[in-house]
């Protein structure tokens, strides 16, 4: 069986059929797609996600509270703290680990300016200014983000603001605005600033979140009555100028696209749409799985088996509810998932080496 399983990695890897695949082998494969939150200012070898990174996780994602105590820190303290933790965990690795933070300017900044940070304005504010004063803004932001060592940020946001009901993107100036061409511009600089620093950015949220009237992390969201085509023109236009190396779906469903499940879990939006259509060939990343519009719909199996063979590369796990899911836990899941036919090992190593793209 294991021969068997093993037959794809060598013709794709072209390594020798003498050559040996062992269960640890593919079990560091399936913790590489992984992006896992933590609690803790600092960490020691006693650390479960001490001895996660160095069973080969991916990245981490840090926040600034501690979501189920809003009282305690999780992970960021002030720039000194922050500095130490970050070596610390890039220590551990002995490939880049990648450390996500969501920094997009406004309400959603991690590095808070009360924290000694330096502050960021939203999207909204920023669109009204010309784009010198956005590339400034942006290149002081990444550059607070390498010297901490944080290497991976999940932003822009390229959705477009075309529905004033919309509670996450719209209402907290999230997006740049309705244009889609403004939108890009705008997403560009902040791209662009990013990359000098040495700074991932990750577009989101595919296939377009500002239209949606609910938000997914409380729930089930449905576009299929105010989504457009028009949402998908800033992936377009990265995607031909080959400007973006990951892409985070949203949790939104829209029937006209799939008619059974959210865009995160879709086959025909992940595969279909975005790297067949649209040509993508980076990263694609889940936004968390903890969030409601999935955990309170499919059970970790089915959320793993689906968002796989989506097309998905990269598992977000943020660990922000009371109950934590485990490295343990996901790549146990995912192994039996190969073992019983129900993921193709084709798709780990497709992940794998897309990642390895990114690293």
């Amino acid at each position: 069986m294991l021969k068997k399983l093993l037959l794809p990695f060598l013709l794709v890897s072209f390594i020798s059929a003498n050559d040996d695949l062992n269960k640890k082998d593919i079990e560091r494969m399936i913790s590489k797609m992984v992006v896992l939150g933590f609690k803790g200012e600092s960490i020691n070898s006693n650390d479960e996600i001490y001895k996660n990174i160095e069973s080969g996780l991916g990245g981490v994602i840090l926040f600034d509270k501690d979501p189920t105590n809003k009282k305690k820190i999780k992970n960021i303290k002030d720039p000194q703290q922050l500095k130490l933790l970050t070596s610390q965990l890039q220590n551990i690795s002995e490939e880049k680990l990648l450390i996500a933070i969501d920094q997009e300017g406004g309400i959603v900044q991690r590095m808070k300016k009360s924290n000694g940070f330096e502050d960021t304005l939203k999207a909204k504010t920023i669109s009204i200014k010309d784009i010198a004063f956005a590339r400034e803004s942006y290149k002081n932001l990444a550059t607070m983000l390498n010297s901490n060592g944080v290497n991976l940020n999940f932003a822009p946001v390229v959705d477009l603001a075309v529905n004033k009901n919309n509670k996450v993107i719209y209402k907290l100036g999230r997006s740049y605005g309705e244009d889609a061409k403004k939108v890009t511009q705008y997403a560009s600089v902040f791209v662009e600033e990013q990359k000098k620093q040495n700074v991932i950015s990750v577009l989101k949220h595919f296939p377009g979140h500002g239209s949606s009237l609910a938000d997914s992390h409380k729930g089930f969201v449905d576009i299929t009555n105010t989504w457009s085509e028009k949402e998908l023109e800033p992936y377009k236009e990265f995607i031909k100028n080959k400007s973006v190396d990951m892409i985070m779906t949203a949790h939104v469903f829209n029937k006209n696209l799939d008619d059974k499940y959210p865009a995160t879990l879709s086959y025909n939006v992940n595969t279909k749409l975005l790297r067949k259509e649209l040509g993508f060939e980076g990263v694609l990343i889940t936004d968390d799985l903890q969030m409601y519009a999935i955990s309170k719909h499919y059970d970790l199996r089915t959320t793993l088996k689906l968002a796989i063979n989506s097309g998905v590369n990269m598992l977000l796990f943020a660990n922000q509810q009371a109950k934590e899911v485990s490295l343990k836990e996901i790549v146990d899941t995912v192994y039996s998932l190969i073992l019983n036919e129900e993921v193709g090992l084709d798709k780990i190593i497709d992940s794998n080496e897309k990642i390895n793209m990114l690293l």
